[in-house]
């Protein structure tokens, strides 16, 4: 079945997604390993753990669900625990993982999450989302001010084969734009592999070790980041895509690889927003889960090569996959803009999406946390009715589909 509904364009989407994954996001795990002064052997896990657990789990839940679910690790809690490091040991940290995911499995078991992604309005959502990807459109107009040549031929390739799109079904816009940036650095920047590591990553067990003073710093905002913050980005997206994503089990395979992480040295897993969105970005919705399992294969092998892919990744340069990343989510970034502000609860989703641009953090929690939470605020405030006419659409849905009591069959598939 996988090989049958694999398509030129999904995996084109789960290698663009791959390529944005081992990049940026593993830079700023690199960074907190710095801070932390971890040794080689403890970074060559972390970075094993995150990559090969993300994949193998990207594999599972796509190929069941036949939905894009990309499997990753919390961005902002690789942030959280570079700070925590600094005055913490690498044991407690350890220790912290594990209750973190231990509490992730326990809220996907609950039902909780799923209930409240139901209550939670549909443009304030959308709103932090676009605030969360919005960013990544910008990337691409920074990317060509740095290299107006290449990056803007990259750009200028892109733009054309978008626009002979119905002749070039087959041809996926985003593909030419990487076979024009391979041609483009070859020619005129060639990339030097000089000082890059082949080796094959060996993964260490580590004992947790449990400190109150870790558990009370590092747990919440790690947990909120998971759930509000990445897992919301996921759902959001896929949701944005006209996909129905599994959100209890999402949020319970979620605490299940955190756990695994956390005995290799890694933090938490979640589900990734912006790749999610790259996968999801397809006219055949019930064959893009192809492009996740692809991904997920691909991630799975640089998780193997650990040592090869940290130095290797030094080497590419950041505005070149920042540009390529913007490229991938532009119909995604559409489709959210045009969601959060179309319908009801307008002003919520404003100050949604406000807040989550303006990268404002409080707590040690990021802002599309606050994004959401103030949104809602604001909208249950200025925007009554709506709020009233949602409750009211609810209670006849339920009603049509004969759902008596929360929790009965058909909250969740």
């Amino acid at each position: 079945m996988f090989f049958k509904d694999c398509s030129f364009v999904n995996i084109s989407n789960g290698t663009v997604a791959w390529l944005f994954g081992i990049s940026g996001p593993l830079i700023i795990v690199l960074s907190s390993a710095a801070k932390g002064q971890l040794s080689e052997t403890e970074l060559t896990s972390w970075v094993f753990s995150i990559y090969v657990v993300g994949g193998l789990l990207s594999i599972i839940l796509s190929m069941y669900y036949k939905q894009p679910i990309a499997v990753a690790f919390t961005i902002p809690g690789a942030i959280i625990v570079g700070s925590a490091l600094v005055h913490h040991s690498f044991q407690h940290i350890i220790g912290a993982y594990v209750i973190t995911g231990m509490i992730i499995v326990l809220l996907g078991l609950s039902g909780i999450i799923s209930k409240i992604m139901t209550f939670l309005p549909m443009p304030i959502m959308m709103g932090m989302v676009s605030g969360v990807l919005l960013p990544f459109g910008i990337h691409i107009i920074e990317a060509i001010k740095e290299d107006p040549f290449i990056h803007g031929a990259i750009f200028a390739t892109y733009l054309v084969l978008t626009f002979f799109s119905n002749s070039l079904k087959k041809f996926p816009p985003i593909i030419g734009a990487m076979l024009a940036a391979a041609i483009l650095y070859s020619l005129f920047r060639p990339i030097t592999i000089e000082g890059i590591t082949f080796a094959v990553a060996v993964p260490k067990l580590f004992a947790p070790s449990f400190n109150l003073a870790t558990i009370g710093e590092v747990v919440v905002p790690l947990l909120l980041t998971v759930i509000a913050i990445q897992n919301a980005q996921g759902i959001g997206v896929l949701k944005s895509m006209n996909f129905n994503p599994p959100v209890n089990a999402m949020t319970k395979w979620s605490g299940i690889g955190s756990i695994i992480n956390s005995f290799f040295g890694a933090h938490s897993a979640c589900i990734a927003g912006p790749m999610t969105g790259i996968l999801a970005n397809v006219k055949a919705k019930e064959t893009a889960y192809t492009g996740a399992v692809w991904m997920g294969i691909l991630w799975v092998v640089f998780g193997f090569s650990a040592p090869f892919a940290v130095s290797l990744t030094a080497v590419l340069p950041s505005s070149f996959i920042l540009l390529l990343g913007g490229l991938a989510l532009l119909g995604v970034l559409k489709n959210t803009l045009e969601q959060s502000f179309s319908s009801n609860f307008k002003m919520g989703a404003l100050f949604s999406f406000m807040i989550t641009i303006s990268e404002i953090e409080f707590l040690n929690i990021g802002a599309p946390f606050w994004g959401l939470a103030f949104g809602t605020i604001v909208s249950f405030i200025m925007e009554k009715e709506d709020f009233k006419l949602m409750n009211i659409n609810f209670r006849i849905f339920r009603k049509e589909k004969g759902y008596e009591k929360e929790g009965e069959v058909g909250w969740e598939k």
